[in-house]
This record gives C-alpha cells, structure tokens and sequence, in this order.
C-alpha cells in the first residue's frame, strides 16, 4: 500500500515505516501529523485517485526531527568586471515517519 501526499507545495509518494524529509512543520518531536491532502492511494490492485483530494483518506505521521538540509552554493561572475559573489543557504526541514495509511471512516 502507497499513497502520493502533498505538504507544504511538494508531492511525495509513501508507504508504511518510510521516513522523508519535508518543509518545516511547526511541530515538536515525538508528536503526531496528521495529513489529508492525499492525492492518490493504492492498496493491492485497486487505485484510488482524487480530484483534487481523496476526501476519507488519511495519513498520519510521526515527527522525529527539526533539521537542517545540504548546504547548497550559488555563485555569479561578471566577466571583466571585476565582480562576483558567493551566496549559501541551508533549507530547515522536518524528518517524520509514515505510521499508518488510512481510507475510508
């Protein structure tokens, strides 16, 4: 069983016991998340799809951390210019742990 869930702008495809990183949640760790913007869900051979959202269909989740992303580089040059500059930027993001996939009541 897997379902696509969208969090923040971002689409993710889950299954049971994964663990993803995602924006920042303003949510202390060892807390539950529930999510219900659920986009698609799969179990077996039967595909539900919602339009934009599957109204019953739930994911909940477990908060484990607050981190910090990859530190990620940009840098411009002006040729003959005598002009450049470096810039770097962290991303602060949230590690949970798919508990449990849900659909129906």
């Amino acid at each position: 069983m897997y379902a696509i869930i969208e969090i923040g702008a971002k689409q993710y495809s889950v299954k049971m016991d994964d663990i993803i990183d995602v924006n920042k949640q303003d949510i202390k760790e060892g807390k539950e998340l529930k999510i219900d913007k659920v986009l698609l869900v799969s179990k077996d051979k039967k595909i539900e799809i919602g339009q934009p959202y599957l109204k019953d269909a739930k994911v909940s989740a477990e908060v484990l951390d607050q981190i910090k992303g990859e530190k990620t580089i940009s840098f411009k040059y002006r040729r003959r210019k005598s002009s450049d500059w470096t810039k770097g930027h962290r991303e602060k993001l949230t590690r949970i742990k798919i508990k449990d996939i849900s659909i129906g009541s």
